[in-house]
Parts: C-alpha cells; structure tokens; sequence
C-alpha cells in the first residue's frame, strides 16, 4: 500500500461533500459527493454479496450515467478489476473479450442486456448480469436489478485502500491480429493520470464538465477523475448527439468540455448552434485525433477568449503522455501541428522501428514512451508484451519526430492505425474479415482524410468483375467486426495490389489513389 491508489484520492472528496458531485442528463440524478461517497460504498457492498474481491473482472457494458461512474468508483477503490467494455463490438468480439478477460459479474443497460443474453450460452464464467436501472420489470435477460441488490444489502464500507501495484483496469483495446487485446493497468497507473492531468489542466473555479465521450474508454475518465481533486461538477449525457451537447452547455452553464474533433465540428455543424451557446465554456479539451486546421482557427476566432488544451497519448499508458496548454495554442504557428510536449513525469524518445537506436532531433522514427503509469501487460499475451514493453519503455507503433524545444509531431503509424471520429481501428483487422468473403481475392484497408470524421476505413478489394458487392461485403464484414471499423467506401479491381521489392503491398500508393478519387 503507498500513496498511488484511487482509494485514497477517492476518499479525499470528503473534503467537498456538500458540493454537487453529478447531474445525470438520462435520469435526471443530482447527488453531492458525500452521496456519492455513500453510493460508491454500497456497490462496494453489493459486489461483495455477489462474491466478488479485489482482483476478479466486473464489465459494465451500457451507456453513460452515474450508475457507471459509480461502478468505475467502486471498482478502482478496491473493490473489483474494473473491464470496461466497448458497446460497439460485434458479437464474435465480445465473446473475447469476457471469456479472456475471465468476467464473472457483468452490469447491462437495458439497452445491451439482449445483446449479452443472446451470447451468454457462450461465455459460461459468466455467472451473474446485474442490470442497472433500478425500477420496472426484471426480465429472463439478466439476474438480478442493482435497485434490488442496492435494497437488499447493508453493507456499506468501501474496502481497505489496494496496493499501488494491484490491478484496477482491463481494457481491451484494437489488436493487429484480429480480435481485441487486454491492457492491465495498475493502481498508479490510474492515480498518476488524474494526478498528471490536474498538472498539465487544473480544473479550478467550481467546474462544470459535460461528459459525453463513452465511458468505456480512458480518455472518459478524465470527466470525472480530474474533478475529484478539485471538488467540481460532471454532467454526464447517456451518449453524444450534438444537438443535446450544445443544448447542456447553455442550459447547464458548461465551463469544460471533453471532446474528439470530429464531435466539435458536429456540433458546429449543427443546425440549431448558435455561438452564444458556449458562452459559459472556459476549456475545450480535445484528443484521439488531430484537429483538423480550419476546424481550430474557426473555433479560436469565434471565442477569443476560450482556451483550448490537446492530450495524446493511448490505452497502455493510461491515456494522457503529451499536452498541448493554452498557452501553446495562444502562441500558435507551427506547434498547433503537434501533440504537444511531455507531461511531467513522462519521457519521450524517438528511435529507429528495426534496431530502435536513436534519431537525430527532427528526424521521423517510431515513438517509445517511459512513464509510470504504463501498462502492467496485454492480458494472456506474453510474446505481446515483451515487444511492446522494453527496458520500462513502451513502444507505441506510432512515428513521429521532436523538435528541438521538445513538441512532438506525428507523422504517421507504424501499425497501419486509421483513427476515424477518435476511434482506433487497425487495418489488417479490417482485411482479415473482408477478406473471409469467398469472392475476395486480396484486400487492403487504409485511411483517407475526411473534414469531419478525421479518416474514413477505405477498402481496395481485388476480384473478379461483378462478383460482389459493396453493401455485401460491408455486411459480411460486419459480422465479425464493429459497425465503425466496417469501410465507408470501397474500391474493386480486377488486378492485383502493388507490391514492393519486398513483396508488400504498397499501402502508401493506395492511400494516395484512393485520396484523389
């Protein structure tokens, strides 16, 4: 036990007990955080009526509430192995994720409780689905309602603080082979984000932040984890849907927004939006992918005085490794095409993808990363680890550059990533689904830039002419993948894929035709 676990700053917010802790725009629930302290305490207790310790995996799967901050609360103080799951897997993938992550006790909305009954015959570790909301019918679809647990159960006390090195999250995140893969973070890992983003962006003056981004990704997390330091406020919406988003900025007089680009431009989009609707929003914070230019400089010179902040980073190091501050956007110029400079506590080193020496500052390689709150491992994948984890650095995949004054600038990605509306998608995943289909001959999947999503998932499919079809491609792959990483367009020859020297396809000539198409 030592001072970097989530026990203790979770306890901390006693300090603020009778400020507002959430409002939950889906349910319409205010608590303090004396209430949620209280709240936090009970699931505690719940989890261990349903036999549940420190390090068994618990999954949430549904949508944004105060139910799920709560359960992400219960879990990171000690109470379970938090596996927050992506709403938006295929079937064939969520079957993966709970049998390799060995979840025993799973929450559902009602939204997903069918989805998870009609796979459950498959999963059979599986032994209790809780569903969250907690009044009307209880159907064949889940075991129990938390409401009932909640009513059934006396047992209040949040456990005993965990160890700094104990596990507190499973995440499963794109793999390059297929299916997704797990990324165990420790205690720390957690506590230092929260404690390395309050640094690089402290949420001071009775903040109000909308959260909207899905809770099962890290970035989520910082919606609510920064505002435990400083006692602010989170307003949580069950999903995003940019009218909604403008709608509580004005109504709930927002200071602090969370947000990919790609959601920024569909709320600018919008067309109800009115500028005076952000009069309230002191910092738009953005990441997963880059701003699009116009997107940035129409945002600045709309709202002067708003401040703009920038986070890079990835599951396995806990989210945030480089920030671009205000301050960096108010000087402008060329490092708004960066990703900013290391947070404290991180390191940052570019090197060779085959020897990984070092590079020449300025000079493109792929990036490796040194900080604390680094992944532990990749869940039941050894080989995995030990190529991603070298001498206590972790190699990202991604390539990029430094300049000399320390501004990290991405150039390209080594692991053929697409990130499409802040969303990572791996290519060879998409080509190993499209290319079951019987007529499919070779396949390719790149990224073409697009204004409003960042990339789009394009497919060059080589077959015979008039064999299949787009649509009928899309939804074979669809079976097998998420709904986002199925291709947004398409391109069908009949001769094969460029090849290099060393008989690899060359993506970069695809992305460039498929660009200028």
């Amino acid at each position: 036990m030592g001072e970097l676990n989530f026990g203790r700053i979770l306890r901390r917010t006693a300090l603020f007990a009778d400020r507002t802790a959430v409002i939950d725009l889906g349910t319409g629930h205010e608590g303090t955080y004396a209430q949620q302290l209280e709240r936090v305490g009970h699931l505690c207790g719940v989890l261990r009526g349903l036999g549940v310790s420190g390090g068994d995996r618990v999954g949430v799967m549904a949508g944004g509430s105060h139910v799920y901050v709560e359960l992400w609360q219960a879990c990171l103080a000690g109470a379970a192995v938090i596996h927050p799951i992506n709403n938006r897997l295929a079937p064939d993938e969520l079957v993966h994720v709970l049998t390799d992550s060995g979840t025993t006790v799973m929450f559902v909305d009602a939204t997903f409780a069918p989805v998870v009954a009609g796979l459950r015959h498959r999963v059979p570790a599986l032994r209790d689905v809780v569903l969250i909301e907690t009044s009307g019918e209880t159907d064949a679809s889940v075991d129990s309602r938390l409401g009932d647990l909640l009513a059934a159960t006396d047992d209040r006390a949040l456990p005993a603080e965990p160890d700094d090195d104990a596990m507190a999250v499973l995440m499963y995140t794109g793999g390059t082979t297929g299916l997704p893969k797990g990324v165990v973070l420790a205690q720390r890992a957690v506590a230092l984000v929260i404690y390395r983003m309050h640094i690089a962006a402290p949420l001071n003056g009775d903040p109000r932040f909308l959260a909207f981004l899905p809770m099962f990704h890290m970035a989520a997390m910082s919606s609510w984890g920064l505002l435990l330091v400083t006692g602010g406020t989170v307003v949580v919406q069950p999903a995003f849907v940019p009218a909604h988003a403008n709608e509580a900025i004005r109504d709930h007089s927002i200071t602090h927004v969370g947000a990919v680009p790609t959601m920024l431009a569909m709320m600018l989009q919008d067309p109800d939006f009115e500028p005076s609707m952000f009069e309230s929003l002191r910092l738009v914070m953005y990441g997963a992918a880059p701003m699009p230019a116009a997107l940035l400089n129409r945002a600045m010179a709309t709202w002067p005085a708003l401040e703009f902040f920038q986070a890079y980073g990835m599951t396995e190091c806990a989210a945030t490794v480089t920030a671009l501050d205000p301050e960096d956007h108010r000087r402008g110029g060329d490092r708004l095409r960066s990703v900013g400079r290391p947070c404290v506590g991180v390191e940052l080193a570019i090197r060779t993808a085959g020897d990984a020496d070092p590079v020449a500052t300025g000079e493109i390689g792929e990036i490796w990363v040194r900080c604390d709150s680094a992944m532990t491992e990749y869940w039941n994948q050894p080989e995995m680890t030990a190529g991603s984890l070298v001498d206590g650095w972790y190699r990202t995949g991604d390539a990029g550059r430094l300049d000399e004054l320390g501004y990290l600038f991405l150039e390209d990605r080594v692991k053929d990533m697409i990130v499409t509306g802040g969303e990572n998608v791996y290519s060879i995943e998409v080509e190993n689904a499209i290319g079951t289909h019987p007529a499919v001959k070779q396949v390719a999947v790149v990224g073409v830039p697009d204004e409003t999503w960042g990339e789009l998932v394009h497919a060059v499919v080589v077959t015979d002419e008039g064999a299949v079809t787009a649509a009928e491609l899309g939804a074979h792959a669809r079976e097998q993948i998420a709904g986002y990483k199925v291709p947004r367009s398409w391109t069908f020859r009949t001769d094969p894929l460029p090849l290099s020297a060393a008989g690899k396809v060359l993506k970069r000539a695809l992305r460039d035709e498929a660009a200028s198409s």
